[in-house]
């Protein structure tokens, strides 16, 4: 079976090499001439555990090939996946339809043949049956079906999340005559790795489909947002966050995960899908207090960390040096899209703080996003040399095994600004460290 992918973004290129690695033959369309280049050697422009040895060893075995032009990319290809950028619109936080319109432009353009067109970027509800539109005005001749088939996947975990997921999405045009029973076919081959071992493929109507993925996002935001609040609590009433969030976890109608209190969430979808989904149920005439509630709380607790730490620094970080570990939104990832440190360093450098920053792949990606001041440090000890104060931003595991006794041997200052709760409180103040993490009350030692 032959598939196409318009889009050598993170999810179509990982969502490519992971069919290819079921046994199919994927041609994906990049039209960014270097990125192209660099897939077609192998090299990989985003970091993702994993996925540069999955796409060079596809590549070698011929089943995973890069082209710049949808007429090479789809010939005898049976779905066509398009799974291009939907930014947030500039003023609105609607999603951006314009890539996925074009798309569906061209290939309307460029198919000879039945395919099923396959939504697999993050769109509003009613996109699918706008795109079979767009497809019968631009090819009235065209045979087709449409389906939406959602990611989840999580970056840093995408591969697993892709070969192993909780559930497949997959929506079809149901109210057709036939019930789309030729794509449904299709969609069902594709997957059939998958049904091998079992997994959850829900089959549904293209509504309900393309809202799961905005549905099942904002819940974890939602969920995130009330854990940070939670732990704002906890720090006044002497409770430790880590003990109610377990407790809170073994009911199994709530789960564990999403349970950790943080600076506030980022990265490229929960900011961007809790936004689009205001949106969608704003034209529904729906109220969406929760999400409304949940973006406010968010945004406010990224401003806040800043004051937090700058508190923490006696009122005043003016001239003093804070080492920062960690940029981008969460670990195993070089992503910085709406992370926490991008707000948090820009107010410390303009309250006259001198930053000096560490994260093990970020550095890069982080430069266009922060402070042209900001001091990029090639390890931990480098930037923790001299600073007054420490501040963990993401929770990378090299982290973790951190020796308080080193800490204070490089660092001029005493104080560690825990924001991912990584270190022991109480091994931290045996070595003299003056530490503060989220929502555990501080003991004395």
């Amino acid at each position: 079976m032959r598939i196409a992918m318009i889009g050598g973004g993170y999810v179509g290129l990982v969502s490519a090499a992971c069919f290819a690695e079921f046994g199919f033959k994927v041609s994906v369309v990049e039209t960014n001439p270097d990125r192209l280049n660099a897939l077609k050697k192998g090299e990989i422009p985003i970091y993702e555990p994993g996925l540069d040895n999955l796409v060079s060893n596809n590549i070698k075995a011929g089943r995973l090939s890069f082209y710049d032009n949808i007429d090479l990319a789809i010939p005898e290809c049976e779905a066509i996946f398009i799974a291009v950028g939907t930014p947030p619109r500039n003023g609105d936080g609607h999603a951006d339809m314009t890539y996925v319109h074009k798309a569906a432009q061209q290939i309307a353009r460029s198919l000879k043949h039945y395919a099923v067109i396959v939504t697999k970027s993050t769109v509003p509800v009613g996109t699918s049956r706008r795109i079979a539109q767009i497809l019968r005005e631009e090819n009235p001749a065209l045979e087709f079906d449409v389906a939406s088939n959602p990611e989840f996947l999580r970056e840093g975990d995408a591969i697993k999340d892709c070969m192993t997921p909780d559930r497949v999405i997959i929506g079809l045009e149901k109210d057709k005559a036939d019930g789309a029973k030729r794509a449904q076919e299709i969609m069902r081959r594709l997957y059939q790795p998958l049904f091998q071992k079992e997994t959850p493929i829900v089959f549904t109507d293209l509504e309900s489909a393309e809202l799961t993925k905005y549905a099942s996002n904002c819940f974890l935001a939602v969920k995130l947002s009330y854990v940070n609040e939670l732990a704002d609590l906890c720090e006044q009433v002497g409770a430790n966050i880590e003990d109610v969030t377990r407790g809170m976890g073994l009911d199994g109608r709530i789960g564990k995960q999403f349970l950790r209190p943080g600076p506030g969430f980022g990265g490229s979808c929960f900011p961007k899908d809790t936004l689009a989904l205001q949106r969608i149920a704003q034209e529904a005439g729906v109220a969406s207090r929760v999400l409304e509630a949940t973006v406010q709380t968010n945004e406010g607790r990224k401003a806040n960390m800043s004051g937090r730490i700058i508190g923490i620094c006696d009122g005043n970080v003016y001239n003093k040096t804070i080492a920062v570990l960690g940029l981008t939104f969460k670990p195993d990832t070089d992503d910085m899209r709406e992370s926490a440190s991008i707000p948090i360093i820009h107010r410390l450098v303009e309250s006259g703080a001198k930053i000096q920053a560490f994260d093990p792949v970020g550095n890069k990606t982080a430069k266009p996003y922060l402070p042209e001041s900001v001091q990029y440090c090639s390890n931990v000890q480098e930037a923790a040399n001299q600073a007054d104060a420490l501040v963990i931003l993401t929770e990378w595991n090299e982290f973790r095994s951190l020796f308080p006794a080193n800490l204070k041997q490089w660092m001029r200052g005493n104080k560690v600004i825990d924001l991912r709760n990584v270190y022991d409180p109480k091994v931290m103040q045996a070595e003299g460290m003056e530490y503060h993490s989220i929502g555990r009350p501080m003991k004395k030692v």
